[in-house]
């Protein structure tokens, strides 16, 4: 059985472009199990940002912003007493997983939203639970955003996000977005990187072909 493995992070900016693509390979191949892992683009960091530091940020956002016509808000969180520690985000995709896990994406992509388009500050559990509570309400699966939080502070919660961090590095993963396909055990790369969805396409129809030339 074929599973697609995404490794991502909510506040790695060009996940927050590759959305729509994969979006639009997922709409392709109804039914193929897809499993979610948190990479920790910035996991744990402690330190502000100096001005160099939000300039490369800031150039980042403006090339996916240009690369894919998504809302982003160039103010706001860049500024040099904003700590950029994507572990609570993390977590929060995490603790949707727990609790329904058929949310995991939505909540994913409202995570991205509230902090790339509206600037809301995704590090703060308090704006975590009210976004992801209200992604799962919308979604089918009506949350308290007090529920939402008490399951993201616990600590399970924390060790399945840092058992994520240390399959990704495991795997030899230090970009995002990856996609990866499993079968059987078995681990071929799709994308390390933005990738139109067209391009994703024809990467699968050919690791399909490989397969299906090895076993002829």
């Amino acid at each position: 059985m074929a599973t697609l493995i995404y490794i991502a992070d909510p506040l790695c900016s060009w996940c927050y472009g590759f959305g729509p693509e994969l979006a639009g390979l997922l709409t392709g191949l109804p039914g193929l199990p897809i499993q979610f892992v948190v990479g920790g683009l910035r996991a744990y960091n402690k330190e502000s940002m100096d001005q160099t530091q939000i300039d490369t940020i800031r150039s980042h956002w403006k090339a996916v912003e240009a690369s894919t016509s998504l809302p982003f808000r160039n103010d706001g969180l860049l500024r040099t007493d904003f700590i950029y520690d994507t572990e609570p985000a993390c977590r929060a995709v995490k603790a949707a997983e727990i609790l329904a896990p058929a949310t995991v994406f939505d909540v994913f992509h409202s995570i991205q939203h509230a902090f790339y388009a509206d600037s809301r500050d995704m590090t703060q559990g308090s704006e975590l639970a009210a976004v992801a509570s209200a992604a799962m309400s919308a979604a089918g699966t009506p949350t308290d955003a007090a529920a939402f939080l008490q399951v993201w502070e616990d600590a399970a919660t924390v060790r399945a996000t840092g058992k994520d961090f240390l399959q990704t590095q495991r795997w030899g993963i230090d970009g995002f977005p990856t996609l990866v396909l499993e079968r059987d055990g078995q681990l071929d790369l799709v994308t390390s990187g933005y990738m139109r969805t067209e391009a994703l396409v024809e990467k699968m129809q050919a690791l399909v072909d490989t397969e299906s030339d090895a076993a002829a």
